[in-house]
């Protein structure tokens, strides 16, 4: 359930003096289209530039999402644009980060934009771990697999982002850029490459296609077969409980892409 929208204008006056002390006198804002993590996303320009915000009322139930945002921030730029404030005002948990000025990625089959979203997750896979509090993958997908011990072999001290919505990958000329980590979790290093292959299928690649991409990252030379199956028919039960009885359209094609990759790895063993 996408949490609900708000223009800035919609915010608080108290919220909107507290970003205006971080940031100062905001000349013009742009209200953008929200992720599911986050009611408020703007651009607001100031004399300095612009800074992104984004934002959950201080009650939601994924409000712990901000913070985990903020923790994570000082561990993973520049892959991610720098946090410039936190604030917690008239009930509104607020974050601001530098501006990105990029597209979202493109994964289709033959997309330029491949090749840097393969450099970022080469990148993320050789940062470690911090010692911050983060979700652990064994944890996060127990639910979901056929046998409860099959989930151990999520387990690791990797860094991962685990959400590879392209509207998450901000392409610039020279690099991606990462944005929402909210859900950053701890767990084996073959376990973005395998998320990543999800949205891959999504975007039109066959399922051989798509592991023949994640092929080229080291962390996937780790993953164990029988794992990644596991991790397959986990993410079809997912995200076949995220789509229930009436999905929409985005939530229909991811399904019926985990779903295609959990048969193409039945299929192979």
């Amino acid at each position: 359930m996408p949490a609900p929208s708000i223009t800035f204008a919609g915010l608080p006056s108290g919220a909107r003096t507290a970003i205006e002390a971080e940031i100062g006198s905001i000349l013009r804002v742009e209200d953008v289209s929200t992720g599911l993590n986050s009611s408020l996303s703007a651009l607001a320009h100031t004399a300095d530039g612009a800074v992104f915000l984004k934002g959950l009322r201080a009650d939601h139930r994924w409000v712990w999402t901000q913070q985990r945002e903020a923790d994570i921030n000082p561990y993973v730029t520049p892959l991610a644009p720098r946090l410039l404030f936190h604030v917690i005002a008239c009930g509104w948990d607020l974050l601001g980060f530098e501006a990105i000025e990029g597209h979202h990625a493109d994964y289709a089959p033959g997309s330029l934009d491949l090749p840097k979203v393969t450099e970022a997750l080469r990148e993320l896979s050789s940062l470690p771990c911090p010692d911050i509090e983060l979700r652990h993958a064994e944890q996060r997908l127990a639910g979901y697999v056929a046998d409860p011990a099959d989930a151990k072999a999520f387990a690791g001290n990797a860094l991962l982002h685990t959400d590879w919505n392209n509207h998450n990958v901000l392409i610039t000329h020279d690099r991606a850029h990462l944005v929402d980590w909210g859900w950053a979790t701890r767990g084996a290093a073959w376990l973005d490459p395998a998320h990543w292959i999800i949205w891959l299928i999504t975007a039109g690649h066959t399922p051989a296609s798509a592991e023949a991409l994640a092929a080229r990252l080291p962390a996937w030379a780790s993953a164990p077969p029988r794992a990644v199956d596991a991790f397959a028919l986990a993410s079809a039960n997912l995200w076949a409980g995220i789509a229930g009885t009436a999905p929409d359209e985005w939530t229909r094609s991811l399904l019926a892409a985990a779903r295609l990759w959990q048969r193409h790895r039945s299929d192979r063993s």
